[in-house]
């Protein structure tokens, strides 16, 4: 069994350079401030919270960069950069924290990191941030009798209008993960544990006007924005080279074979064309017929490209012309909705995945259920048994669970609703007449954010 997730060692080399891996993007109107979208990025994945004596932190020769494309080119027109200086206050110890850490300035705090945000527009840099401390990874009660407070200094203001937030929190992520092995063990009998329970990621967090991103400032007129992250490490020469990229979720872990994923992460989106046969002609439905004898639909897969290339009609493509390229794409002019559903869009509700993606959206059961046929007439309560983070989401900025603690015992329970029913399961596997254009969309359900065949009967969708 192989643990990956959305973006988590997605691709040969990048897993072994966890500082600098993406794991997941989140792009949404801010729920209290909806004059504002929030953009929300993760790094480092499977943060083992007790993983001392030296935890977490962001490297201090790369560019951590949140990229921002309004006029459809698949160029970015802004990058939000995020850059990281270490500190010491003595290296005659081994000690992280040498006593109990009471606020970001407290002595005592042995190991901090500090960042600069800017925002380039063309050739144009303007400073957010100047010089401000990380929120540290949660080493333990006795360390870190406080944590919550601790990550409430870590919020500052930019200017009247936005705010950021760096520091570690916990993994953002739900799912059972156990699909890598030969599709929940080959018999759908695993399922409903969350895998990424109880592991941590460092996180970036940045709450911005809406017409700081949209096209000339005008959200009304241009509310349509397509988002990407990437990191870039710095070279033997002085220059920057980019080593991660990421947009949708599970794309390159996926959709994209072996011999292309170190090339996509360091790849533009102007160059997604090239990839278009694996969206088309993809491997995800031949795999399931061979696991599980369900034929695969037939090629070319026209169908999926406007969600993987262009954005949804009527929900999050942009009008005029378009550059077909892979990124998280968000109409800011959705409203917000006062009574969110987890299942985004297929739920009824509009702000949610894939019109951009909320911290709480369950991408794993919107794309089980696309798979089966919810998009195509087919409607249908599939799901892995996750539904929710195993941590608690915050109503305010910057959102993001409190990360896991060092002192915890038990950091990884089943937060899950356990094994799928064989009953469940058998009805899936009788089903021959499940129509196969709908599995076919699996590949959206890929590029929405993962796949799999687990059947969990349930009497009403929950919010």
């Amino acid at each position: 069994m192989s643990a990956n997730a959305s973006s988590h060692r997605e691709a040969p080399l990048i897993a072994g350079m966890p500082q600098y891996d993406n794991t997941d993007l989140y792009a949404f109107r801010s729920p209290e401030r909806p004059g504002s979208v929030t953009l929300a990025a993760n790094w480092i994945p499977f943060e083992e919270p007790g993983g001392g004596p030296n935890f977490y932190s962001f490297a201090t020769d790369a560019h951590y960069d949140i990229h921002v494309d309004n006029d459809h080119d698949a160029k970015a027109d802004m990058t939000f950069r995020w850059t990281f200086k270490d500190h010491y206050r003595s290296k005659d110890t081994f000690l992280y924290a040498n006593g109990p850490v009471t606020g970001l300035n407290d002595e005592n705090l042995n190991f901090y990191q500090t960042y600069r945000l800017v925002r380039i527009k063309g050739n144009k840099t303007r400073v957010l941030v100047k010089n401000r401390k990380v929120a540290p990874s949660n080493v333990g009660k006795g360390t870190m009798p406080d944590y919550e407070s601790l990550r409430d200094q870590a919020v500052t203001n930019i200017g009247k209008a936005g705010r950021s937030f760096v520091g570690q929190a916990e993994d953002s992520f739900f799912l059972d993960l156990r699909v890598f092995d030969l599709l929940y063990g080959g018999d759908f009998s695993e399922t409903g544990d969350d895998t990424l329970a109880g592991f941590n990621v460092n996180s970036v967090a940045l709450q911005v006007p809406r017409r700081w991103v949209a096209k000339k400032h005008d959200p009304k007129k241009n509310p349509i924005i397509g988002t990407w992250t990437t990191t870039s490490k710095k070279s033997v020469g002085g220059g920057y080279r980019q080593v991660s990229r990421l947009g949708m979720p599970l794309v390159n872990e996926v959709v994209l074979p072996l011999k292309v994923k170190d090339a996509f992460n360091a790849s533009k989106p102007t160059q997604d064309g090239a990839a278009l046969g694996y969206v088309t002609d993809p491997e995800l439905p031949k795999l399931i017929e061979a696991v599980y004898g369900i034929d695969a639909p037939e090629t070319p897969r026209n169908d999926l490209v406007s969600v993987f290339l262009t954005g949804v009609e009527g929900l999050n493509k942009p009008a005029g012309k378009i550059t077909p390229s892979e990124q998280l794409r968000l109409n800011m002019s959705t409203p917000v909705t006062e009574d969110p559903n987890r299942l985004g869009v297929i739920g009824g509700d509009n702000q949610g995945f894939p019109n951009g993606r909320r911290l709480a959206d369950d991408v794993i059961d919107i794309a089980l259920q696309v798979v089966e046929g919810e998009l195509v007439g087919n409607p249908n309560d599939l799901g892995d048994g996750v539904n929710r983070n195993d941590a608690a989401f915050s109503d305010t900025f910057p959102y993001l669970a409190l990360p896991v603690s060092g002192s915890d015992a038990d950091p990884h329970p089943t937060a899950g609703a356990g094994p799928v029913s064989s009953s469940a399961v058998g009805e899936v596997l009788q089903n021959r007449t499940v129509s196969m254009s709908a599995l076919g969309v699996g590949m959206v359900a890929l590029v929405m954010g993962g796949a799999g065949l687990a059947r969990r009967r349930r009497t009403s969708h929950e919010a």
